[in-house]
This record gives structure tokens, C-alpha cells and sequence, in this order.
């Protein structure tokens, strides 16, 4: 596998892997659907955990989890975590989603109560589009595991 200038794996590098993977297209999906929904959980800071935890306990490839665990990485987080906020919103009903703030008198805690009513739609809307990535994902990744295992027994 090649690495990138950091020395750590690529993205591409990284789902190529999967189709190397001596494992049946519908094994490689469910590890990597599993490891998406993970990812997409609202269980911040212990997503590699769950990850390595469930491909364990389901005897999934821990690998390929963990690239679907992957898919939130510090350059997704923020539009994933906010698109998930907005459609937990949208699935609850909620209108007042930013409130008014005196920001010269804001404290963290201040901050963290004015925002306390978005944690619910936060877990609706994480879990509900984490849901919906991973049945994405496991159609996508079934099909192009099935057609390059298809293509490398023809050859």
C-alpha cells in the first residue's frame, strides 16, 4: 500500500484496501457499514473504540471498520455533526434552534445551557443519517467488492 507524504495511509489507499480483502463482498459491507454508522454516532472520542468493540464482538474484519469509522475524520466532523444537528431538528419539530446570546456576559457554562436543547436533535440526527450512510455504503461497497472480486477471478 502507498502512503501519503505523512506517512500514514490515503483515503484511496485505504478503500482500495477493502477490495483486497479475502473476505465476502457481504462481510466487507456489513464491516464497513457498521464502521460508518459508528463514525456517525454522537459518541465523540470513543468512535475507534465502538468500532474495534462491535467488528469484535460480530467477528467483522477490524480493518475495514475502521475505515468506515474513518469517514469522520477532523475535515467532516463539523459538516456531518451540524447537517446531523439540523435533521435531528427537522425530525423533531424544533423552530428555535439558535438563541439569543449576550456574548459580553457568556460564560462556557452559560454557553453549554443555551445550547442544551440541541442535544437531543443532535442523537436523532446523528444516528438517523448515520443510519442512512450506512445502508449507502453498504450498497456501494457490496457492489464494487462484488465486481473486483468478480473482475480478479477472470483473470
Amino acid at each position: 500500500m502507498k502512503h501519503g507524504g505523512t506517512g500514514t495511509l490515503t483515503l484511496r489507499d485505504r478503500i482500495s484496501h477493502i477490495f483486497s480483502i479475502k473476505e465476502t463482498p457481504h462481510r466487507i459491507s456489513v464491516a464497513f457499514a457498521l464502521g460508518v454508522f459508528v463514525g456517525m454516532s454522537p459518541f465523540l472520542g470513543v468512535h475507534t473504540l465502538l468500532g474495534i468493540a462491535f467488528s469484535y464482538i460480530f467477528r467483522l474484519n477490524k480493518m475495514v471498520t475502521l475505515i468506515g469509522v474513518y469517514v469522520t475524520n477532523p475535515w467532516t466532523i463539523i459538516p456531518i455533526y451540524t447537517f446531523g444537528t439540523w435533521t435531528g431538528t427537522k425530525l423533531l419539530g424544533i423552530n428555535e434552534v439558535l438563541p439569543e446570546i449576550d456574548w459580553a456576559h457568556i460564560s462556557f457554562l452559560g454557553l453549554m445551557e443555551k445550547f442544551s436543547h440541541l442535544v437531543k436533535p443532535f442523537v436523532v440526527g446523528t444516528m438517523s443519517i448515520g443510519t442512512v450512510a450506512a445502508l449507502i455504503s453498504y450498497i456501494l461497497i457490496f457492489n464494487a467488492v462484488k465486481k473486483a472480486h468478480e473482475n480478479s477471478s477472470d483473470r
